[in-house]
């Protein structure tokens, strides 16, 4: 969630937005990091505790520490200083990513990858989107293209998801051993994940998109509040089948 949130703030144009938005934002992912710090440490006391969980504690820590150093730099809206404090943020969160699966063969971290990445854009593109209408409530003054251009985007990185979940499902059933069998709980996750993670969300950035033709920043805000409820329980179910699974689903 740290790499899509990130990313989605740096693409979203600051002549547009007030800082305060950039600010109060990076103060989230600073506490999604240390959150993460909390339950990597945690877990690194296990017996079994797997080697990568060191550096990801040191990259938690940098993405706080950096998400923190670029709130402060927002707050005197040095907007180019403060969209390169957003992309290191996301390159960290993406080496993160990365430590997990350096163990893998290379395609299978190819594929991994594309997981972590593609999932990390739909949540971050429709988080991002439901916390700048929020900011419309706050300052109603600001042009509309920003959160026109978010949109568009979570539009594109949910096809982009669709088509990667579609491939490793059918890479699933045509190249691992060990598919799972078409039972009726199977079905029912995997109808979970496509029809409110990715169907149902994709039709949430629709209406908001219509919705910000009346113009009505506040409904469209609520639209997308569901739109993140939904791209989370698509995310978390998708976990959920991947876990004994070669290919993410």
């Amino acid at each position: 969630m740290c790499l899509g949130i990130s990313l989605a703030m740096a693409v979203t144009p600051a002549r547009y937005v007030t800082s305060g938005f950039y600010r109060v934002h990076l103060w989230v992912i600073m506490g999604l990091a240390t959150f993460g710090g909390l339950m990597i440490y945690s877990s690194m006391s296990a017996a079994e505790a797997p080697a990568y969980l060191k550096p990801q504690l040191y990259l938690a820590i940098a993405i706080a520490v950096v998400s923190y150093i670029g709130a402060v730099i927002w707050m005197y809206e040095a907007s180019r200083a403060g969209v390169a404090a957003l992309l290191i943020v996301s390159l960290l969160s993406l080496v993160a990513m990365l430590a997990a699966v350096l163990k893998l063969s290379a395609a299978m971290i190819a594929w991994q990858m594309l997981d972590r990445i593609t999932g990390s854009f739909v949540v971050g593109l429709v988080t991002t989107a439901m916390l700048l209408g929020h900011w419309y409530l706050n300052t109603p003054g600001m042009r509309l293209e920003p959160l026109r251009q978010l949109l568009i985007l979570l539009a594109l990185a949910i096809l982009l998801r669709m088509l990667f979940s579609g491939a490793g499902l059918i890479a699933t059933y045509a190249v691992a051993d060990s598919a799972p069998p078409l039972t009726q709980s199977w079905i029912a996750f995997l109808s979970l994940r496509w029809i409110a993670g990715l169907l149902a969300t994709l039709g949430l950035t629709w209406l908001t998109w219509l919705t910000l033709k009346i113009p009505n920043t506040q409904s469209a805000t609520g639209i997308l509040y569901a739109g993140v409820i939904l791209a989370l329980i698509g995310e978390l179910t998708s976990q959920l089948m991947s876990a004994q699974n070669p290919f993410p689903l």
